[in-house]
């Protein structure tokens, strides 16, 4: 079955970066889409950052865009999301699933806070 496990989550100061990784199994990861997603306190979940498969072509939601840098290793069947440049509002548990599937997994927590 599909498993995806996020990670690299943590707390880190406003300015700062981190990268955060989702480790893919049980599908073909290399022909599919993914998409980062993070949901803050209170918030509703939303798409921030998506890469196709054939052609790694990138799109970024407005509120990360510049800042943060979605890639994948289809030979370590892994997806990763570079965040620099961190702020607070920022603060949210990140979750990776192939786009459109909705098939989270159990997300990764960063806090940005001094």
């Amino acid at each position: 079955q599909v498993q995806l496990v996020e990670s690299g989550g943590g707390l880190v100061q406003p300015g700062g970066s981190l990268r955060l990784s989702c480790a893919a199994s049980g599908f073909g990861f290399s022909m599919y889409a993914m998409s980062w997603y993070r949901q803050g306190p209170g918030k509703e979940r939303e798409l921030i950052a998506t890469i196709n498969s054939a052609d790694e072509s990138t799109w970024y939601g407005h509120s990360v865009k510049g800042r943060f840098t979605i890639s994948r290793d289809d030979a370590k069947n892994t997806l990763y999301l570079q965040m620099n440049s961190l702020k607070p509002e920022d603060t949210s548990v990140y979750y990776c699933s192939r786009t459109a599937y909705r098939d989270w997994g159990q997300g990764t927590q960063v806090t940005v806070s001094s």
